[in-house]
């Protein structure tokens, strides 16, 4: 079962601007089955997967671009950064765009060759698992995510879904193995469990010479438990038997491989009493859910991590509106030292939206009260949103809205 997906027409849109085309994200999102089905029989493809080809790019660049001659398709490019200056010399000789598609999932360790080698050269665009939109098929609905009284007029694009079908949703996450397959729960269970080792002996242990494959392993539990928290590298190398520094790194490698994405805080000199302590969030909530141990969508709901797995779901959604539409939110939360918090501002056009995040199907004043906060900043406040379980977008106020979580 094929499942569009929104970012096909930015790629296709961007190569055409461009010599290289970079798309990044975790494994198992789906980058090489749709850079494969859009290169179609016009783009040779060579995976670095493919210890022969990997072993070829690393010792000859040279001779391994001239057997797979553009326009072509690289996946996994992280495999072998000496092929960037073999790039750069190709794409500078032939003075053409749309040569090179490459795909990597480890984001950060790219970005290093490609600043020294390609910068200018390449455009880079972000995939995660599939949006809800893209789950009903209907990905060209998907636009990026910004509040506004409009959305209130418009008619719904999806169907209404209960609290139990939301965190089925959440629980399941947004894998397309897990979505494509109308999995049991054992095959679920197997997939993150292959997953996770896949992960760990390929991305960590490959790239960052981890041996103690079990500590690392319970680090990664104990971050997806902390998922839409605060930040605390101390509790956090605490609770596994590590040194501050090693969390420290240990953190930075799951960020470098898309899993989890740090949230700032949104400050400035006028607003002293905010706090500087980022929030850390997983980029798929079936994963985080595995680690967890919840065995059912219903224990999620019913547990103590519900409301956070639910906002960790829309900082997701919000992101894949964004990325998809191959573009990049400025997104914050807000904290100040007396505990008042925003959960998501995106700032647009010097203006700030803020939004937050309720289990509840009836939003009240109480649930955005905390907006007129942000009267600190001396910006613009727009319109503000509750993101629910409430059936439809409504105007619940002069300036903010009730959101479906669905209708993101």
């Amino acid at each position: 079962m094929e499942i569009e997906r929104t970012i096909q027409p930015v790629i296709e849109k961007v190569s055409k601007g461009f010599p290289v085309l970079l798309l990044t994200g975790m494994r198992q999102t789906g980058k090489s089955w749709l850079m494969e089905r859009l290169g179609g029989k016009t783009r040779r493809y060579v995976s670095l997967d493919d210890l022969k080809a990997r072993a070829l790019a690393k010792s000859d660049p040279q001779r391994f671009i001239d057997e797979n001659p553009p326009p072509v398709i690289i996946d996994e490019v992280q495999y072998a950064p000496e092929l960037f200056t073999y790039i750069k010399i190709y794409v500078d000789t032939k003075k053409k765009n749309g040569l090179f598609w490459l795909t990597g999932s480890q984001k950060y360790r790219l970005m290093k060759g490609i600043r020294e080698s390609l910068a200018g050269r390449v455009a880079i665009l972000n995939m995660l698992g599939f949006s809800h939109k893209e789950i009903i098929r209907k990905p060209g609905d998907s636009t990026p995510f910004l509040p506004s009284l409009d959305l209130a007029g418009k008619d719904p694009v999806s169907k209404p879904l209960t609290s139990p079908e939301v965190f089925e949703r959440i629980w399941r996450g947004s894998f397309p193995r897990i979505i494509t397959n109308k999995n049991t729960f054992d095959a679920r269970k197997i997939f993150y469990d292959s997953y996770i080792q896949t992960y760990i002996e390929r991305d960590v242990k490959d790239f960052y010479n981890i041996e103690n494959e079990l500590d690392f392993y319970n680090f990664l539990v104990a971050v997806a438990a902390r998922t839409g928290q605060l930040l605390n590298y101390s509790n956090l190398a605490r609770d596994v038997h590590i040194d501050l520094r090693t969390a420290k790194l240990w953190l930075e490698i799951l960020e470098r491989s898309g899993l989890v994405q740090l949230l700032y805080p949104y400050s400035s000199s006028i607003a002293k009493r905010t706090i500087k302590t980022p929030k850390l969030y997983f980029l798929d909530t079936g994963l985080a859910s595995h680690l967890c141990s919840w065995d059912t969508a219903d224990a999620l709901r019913n547990g103590a991590q519900s409301g956070a797995m639910l906002e960790t779901y829309v900082f997701a959604e919000i992101l894949k509106s964004y990325w998809h539409n191959g573009d990049n939110p400025n997104i914050y939360f807000y904290r100040d030292t007396d505990q008042k918090e925003v959960d998501f501002i995106i700032e647009r056009n010097m203006t700030l939206y803020p939004i937050e995040v309720k289990k509840t199907a009836n939003p009240g004043a109480d649930d955005y009260r905390i907006f007129k906060t942000l009267s600190v900043f001396k910006k613009p406040v727009g319109t503000g949103a509750v993101i629910c379980l409430y059936k439809k977008t409504a105007s619940i106020d002069r300036d903010v809205l009730s959101v479906p979580v669905w209708e993101i």
